[in-house]
Protein backbone atom coordinates (compact mmCIF):
# COMPACT_ATOMS: atom_id res chain seq x y z
CA UNK A 1 0.00 0.00 0.00
CA UNK A 2 1.31 3.61 -0.93
CA UNK A 3 0.13 6.95 -0.03
CA UNK A 4 -1.52 9.13 -2.66
CA UNK A 5 0.97 11.01 -4.06
CA UNK A 6 -0.32 14.44 -3.66
CA UNK A 7 -0.39 13.61 0.51
CA UNK A 8 3.31 12.43 -0.02
CA UNK A 9 3.97 15.90 -1.90
CA UNK A 10 2.12 18.17 1.03
CA UNK A 11 4.39 16.22 4.25
CA UNK A 12 7.73 17.17 1.85
CA UNK A 13 6.79 20.29 1.24
CA UNK A 14 5.66 20.59 4.99
CA UNK A 15 9.24 18.78 6.56
CA UNK A 16 11.43 21.27 3.68
CA UNK A 17 9.52 24.25 4.71
CA UNK A 18 9.53 23.86 8.77
CA UNK A 19 13.46 22.41 8.17
CA UNK A 20 14.14 25.96 6.38
CA UNK A 21 12.76 27.38 9.44
CA UNK A 22 14.73 25.79 12.17
CA UNK A 23 17.67 26.47 10.14
CA UNK A 24 17.66 30.35 10.69
CA UNK A 25 17.47 29.27 14.08
CA UNK A 26 20.87 27.36 14.45
CA UNK A 27 22.19 30.08 12.27
CA UNK A 28 21.83 32.57 15.45
CA UNK A 29 24.73 30.20 16.97
CA UNK A 30 26.78 28.52 14.52
CA UNK A 31 30.28 30.29 14.85
CA UNK A 32 29.03 32.50 17.71
CA UNK A 33 30.13 32.22 21.20
CA UNK A 34 28.11 29.83 22.53
CA UNK A 35 27.82 27.67 25.61
CA UNK A 36 28.61 23.72 25.05
CA UNK A 37 27.47 21.17 27.63
CA UNK A 38 28.38 17.94 28.02
CA UNK A 39 25.95 14.65 28.08
CA UNK A 40 28.66 12.32 28.67
CA UNK A 41 30.12 11.09 32.09
CA UNK A 42 33.08 10.49 33.24
CA UNK A 43 36.06 11.17 30.72
CA UNK A 44 34.04 10.87 27.78
CA UNK A 45 32.66 14.15 25.65
CA UNK A 46 29.02 14.31 24.18
CA UNK A 47 28.64 17.88 23.17
CA UNK A 48 25.21 19.48 23.56
CA UNK A 49 24.41 23.05 22.61
CA UNK A 50 21.15 25.11 23.01
CA UNK A 51 21.30 25.61 19.15
CA UNK A 52 20.48 21.41 19.18
CA UNK A 53 17.79 21.97 21.69
CA UNK A 54 16.08 25.13 20.41
CA UNK A 55 15.84 23.80 16.43
CA UNK A 56 14.35 20.68 17.99
CA UNK A 57 12.07 22.25 20.29
CA UNK A 58 10.78 24.01 16.92
CA UNK A 59 10.62 20.95 14.51
CA UNK A 60 8.86 19.35 17.63
CA UNK A 61 6.45 22.48 17.78
CA UNK A 62 5.33 22.56 14.18
CA UNK A 63 4.77 18.82 13.90
CA UNK A 64 2.47 18.33 17.24
CA UNK A 65 0.31 21.80 15.61
CA UNK A 66 0.06 20.27 12.12
CA UNK A 67 0.10 16.71 13.18
CA UNK A 68 -0.90 15.87 16.30
CA UNK A 69 -1.67 12.38 16.05
CA UNK A 70 1.82 11.52 14.59
CA UNK A 71 4.76 10.47 16.57
CA UNK A 72 8.47 11.73 17.04
CA UNK A 73 11.43 9.91 18.22
CA UNK A 74 14.39 12.91 18.53
CA UNK A 75 18.00 13.34 19.96
CA UNK A 76 17.17 15.95 22.53
CA UNK A 77 13.98 15.02 23.91
CA UNK A 78 11.90 12.20 25.32
CA UNK A 79 10.10 10.29 21.72
CA UNK A 80 6.38 10.94 21.91
CA UNK A 81 3.75 8.42 21.18
CA UNK A 82 0.98 8.47 18.29
CA UNK A 83 -2.06 7.67 17.48
CA UNK A 84 -1.31 7.34 13.44
CA UNK A 85 1.21 4.93 11.56
CA UNK A 86 3.81 8.29 10.79
CA UNK A 87 6.58 8.77 13.31
CA UNK A 88 8.94 11.57 12.57
CA UNK A 89 12.74 11.18 13.22
CA UNK A 90 14.73 14.36 14.29
CA UNK A 91 18.44 14.52 14.58
CA UNK A 92 17.98 18.66 15.47
CA UNK A 93 22.14 18.96 14.58
CA UNK A 94 24.04 16.22 13.29
CA UNK A 95 27.64 17.10 13.72
CA UNK A 96 27.66 18.82 17.18
CA UNK A 97 31.26 18.75 16.86
CA UNK A 98 31.71 20.08 13.58
CA UNK A 99 29.05 23.09 14.30
CA UNK A 100 31.11 24.23 17.85
CA UNK A 101 33.74 23.89 15.58
CA UNK A 102 32.83 26.54 13.02
CA UNK A 103 32.76 23.42 9.94
CA UNK A 104 30.06 23.80 7.98
CA UNK A 105 29.62 19.79 7.60
CA UNK A 106 26.93 19.28 10.30
CA UNK A 107 23.15 19.42 9.07
CA UNK A 108 19.32 19.23 10.46
CA UNK A 109 17.93 15.66 9.69
CA UNK A 110 14.17 15.02 9.29
CA UNK A 111 12.98 12.15 8.13
CA UNK A 112 9.35 10.41 8.39
CA UNK A 113 8.40 6.73 8.67
CA UNK A 114 5.10 4.91 7.92
CA UNK A 115 4.26 1.95 9.20
CA UNK A 116 7.81 1.11 10.25
CA UNK A 117 9.31 2.13 7.19
CA UNK A 118 11.16 5.37 5.89
CA UNK A 119 9.40 7.34 3.66
CA UNK A 120 11.51 10.21 3.34
CA UNK A 121 14.20 11.68 4.67
CA UNK A 122 15.40 15.43 4.48
CA UNK A 123 18.80 16.93 5.32
CA UNK A 124 19.46 20.47 5.28
CA UNK A 125 22.91 22.30 5.46
CA UNK A 126 21.24 26.17 6.56
CA UNK A 127 25.25 28.20 6.27
CA UNK A 128 25.51 26.69 2.47
CA UNK A 129 21.98 26.64 1.81
CA UNK A 130 22.13 22.85 1.03
CA UNK A 131 19.15 20.73 1.13
CA UNK A 132 19.34 16.82 -0.06
CA UNK A 133 16.06 14.99 0.21
CA UNK A 134 14.99 11.34 -0.81
CA UNK A 135 11.51 9.96 -1.22
CA UNK A 136 11.12 6.09 -1.85
CA UNK A 137 8.46 5.16 -4.37
CA UNK A 138 9.25 7.97 -7.18
CA UNK A 139 11.04 8.67 -9.95
CA UNK A 140 13.42 10.30 -10.11
CA UNK A 141 13.49 10.29 -6.28
CA UNK A 142 16.39 12.50 -4.66
CA UNK A 143 16.87 15.62 -5.25
CA UNK A 144 19.63 18.47 -3.94
CA UNK A 145 18.29 21.83 -4.02
CA UNK A 146 19.98 25.27 -2.88
CA UNK A 147 18.22 28.03 -1.08
CA UNK A 148 14.35 26.99 -2.83
CA UNK A 149 11.98 24.28 -3.01
CA UNK A 150 13.30 22.57 -6.62
CA UNK A 151 12.80 19.14 -7.70
CA UNK A 152 14.92 19.34 -10.72
CA UNK A 153 18.45 18.76 -9.56
CA UNK A 154 18.38 14.98 -9.27
CA UNK A 155 20.63 13.19 -6.96
CA UNK A 156 22.51 10.08 -8.53
CA UNK A 157 25.33 8.01 -7.23
CA UNK A 158 28.39 7.48 -8.59
CA UNK A 159 29.44 4.32 -10.79
CA UNK A 160 32.16 3.38 -9.25
CA UNK A 161 32.44 -0.79 -8.99
CA UNK A 162 35.62 -1.44 -7.06
CA UNK A 163 37.29 -0.43 -3.72
CA UNK A 164 40.28 0.67 -5.41
CA UNK A 165 38.66 3.20 -7.19
CA UNK A 166 36.77 4.16 -4.27
CA UNK A 167 36.37 7.25 -1.92
CA UNK A 168 35.76 6.03 1.85
CA UNK A 169 34.68 8.74 4.51
CA UNK A 170 33.48 7.97 8.12
CA UNK A 171 33.25 10.73 10.42
CA UNK A 172 36.16 9.84 13.30
CA UNK A 173 37.95 6.60 14.42
CA UNK A 174 36.68 7.53 18.02
CA UNK A 175 32.81 5.63 16.44
CA UNK A 176 34.69 2.46 17.07
CA UNK A 177 35.49 2.78 20.28
CA UNK A 178 32.95 1.25 21.80
CA UNK A 179 31.89 -1.35 19.02
CA UNK A 180 32.68 -4.97 19.38
CA UNK A 181 36.24 -5.89 19.42
CA UNK A 182 37.91 -6.02 15.62
CA UNK A 183 35.58 -3.93 14.37
CA UNK A 184 38.28 -0.73 13.69
CA UNK A 185 40.48 -3.50 12.13
CA UNK A 186 37.86 -4.38 9.91
CA UNK A 187 37.45 -0.75 8.84
CA UNK A 188 40.78 -0.46 8.39
CA UNK A 189 40.75 -3.43 6.14
CA UNK A 190 38.22 -1.83 3.58
CA UNK A 191 39.92 1.37 4.08
CA UNK A 192 43.53 0.12 3.08
CA UNK A 193 41.77 -1.20 -0.40
CA UNK A 194 40.41 2.42 -1.27
CA UNK A 195 42.12 4.67 -3.31
CA UNK A 196 41.53 7.26 -0.60
CA UNK A 197 39.88 7.59 3.21
CA UNK A 198 38.73 10.90 4.84
CA UNK A 199 37.74 11.31 7.70
CA UNK A 200 34.44 14.00 8.66
CA UNK A 201 31.63 14.67 7.60
CA UNK A 202 28.73 13.45 9.65
CA UNK A 203 25.64 13.28 8.14
CA UNK A 204 27.33 15.42 5.09
CA UNK A 205 29.47 12.17 3.92
CA UNK A 206 26.33 10.26 3.39
CA UNK A 207 24.42 13.11 1.15
CA UNK A 208 28.24 13.46 -1.07
CA UNK A 209 27.31 9.79 -1.97
CA UNK A 210 24.26 10.22 -3.19
CA UNK A 211 26.02 13.53 -4.96
CA UNK A 212 28.51 10.99 -6.63
CA UNK A 213 31.00 12.52 -5.20
CA UNK A 214 32.26 10.20 -2.98
CA UNK A 215 31.80 6.19 -2.83
CA UNK A 216 31.48 5.01 0.39
CA UNK A 217 30.95 5.33 4.02
CA UNK A 218 31.53 2.83 6.93
CA UNK A 219 30.66 3.99 10.74
CA UNK A 220 29.81 2.40 13.83
CA UNK A 221 27.77 3.32 17.32
CA UNK A 222 25.34 5.07 15.34
CA UNK A 223 21.73 5.57 16.77
CA UNK A 224 18.81 5.44 14.65
CA UNK A 225 18.16 9.52 14.33
CA UNK A 226 21.93 9.62 13.16
CA UNK A 227 20.78 6.96 10.00
CA UNK A 228 16.92 7.02 9.14
CA UNK A 229 16.63 10.33 7.64
CA UNK A 230 19.86 9.60 5.45
CA UNK A 231 18.63 6.62 4.76
CA UNK A 232 15.81 7.54 1.71
CA UNK A 233 18.23 9.76 0.12
CA UNK A 234 21.19 7.42 -0.56
CA UNK A 235 18.85 4.33 -1.43
CA UNK A 236 16.85 6.97 -4.03
CA UNK A 237 20.00 8.15 -6.14
CA UNK A 238 21.23 4.45 -6.38
CA UNK A 239 22.81 3.89 -3.24
CA UNK A 240 23.17 0.34 -0.80
CA UNK A 241 23.06 0.75 3.07
CA UNK A 242 22.86 -1.81 5.41
CA UNK A 243 23.89 -3.00 8.73
CA UNK A 244 27.93 -4.97 8.66
CA UNK A 245 25.88 -8.18 8.13
CA UNK A 246 24.09 -7.14 4.93
CA UNK A 247 20.97 -6.58 6.61
CA UNK A 248 18.45 -3.88 6.37
CA UNK A 249 18.75 -1.33 9.10
CA UNK A 250 16.44 -0.88 11.85
CA UNK A 251 17.70 1.54 13.56
CA UNK A 252 21.65 2.46 14.24
CA UNK A 253 24.56 0.52 14.48
CA UNK A 254 26.99 -0.17 12.36
CA UNK A 255 26.24 0.97 8.96
CA UNK A 256 27.85 0.15 5.22
CA UNK A 257 26.70 3.07 2.40
CA UNK A 258 27.69 2.28 -1.17
CA UNK A 259 27.05 3.76 -4.32
CA UNK A 260 26.21 0.37 -6.34
CA UNK A 261 25.54 -3.11 -5.18
CA UNK A 262 29.30 -4.54 -6.67
CA UNK A 263 31.02 -1.84 -4.44
CA UNK A 264 28.78 -2.91 -1.59
CA UNK A 265 29.38 -6.76 -1.70
CA UNK A 266 33.36 -5.63 -1.86
CA UNK A 267 33.12 -4.16 1.67
CA UNK A 268 31.47 -6.53 3.01
CA UNK A 269 33.42 -9.18 2.30
CA UNK A 270 36.57 -7.38 3.84
CA UNK A 271 34.31 -6.24 6.72
CA UNK A 272 32.89 -10.14 7.51
CA UNK A 273 36.04 -11.76 6.56
CA UNK A 274 38.35 -13.54 9.68
CA UNK A 275 41.27 -11.13 10.99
Amino acid sequence: MKLPTDQQQDLLRFAYDTAIEAGEIALRFFRKPTGVMNKAGGDAFDPVTEADREVERHLRAAITQRFSDHAIVGEEFANTHGKSDFTWVIDPIDGTRAFISGVPAWGILLGLCWQGRPMFGLMHQPYTGETFIGLQDKEPAAWFMRNQFDLQNPLLASTVKTLDDAVLYSTHPDLFDSSPAGEFERFRRVADACKLLRYGGDCYSYCLLAMGQIDLVIESGLQSYDILPLLPIVEAAGGFVTDWQGQPLSGGGSVVAAAGPELHAQALELLQGPL
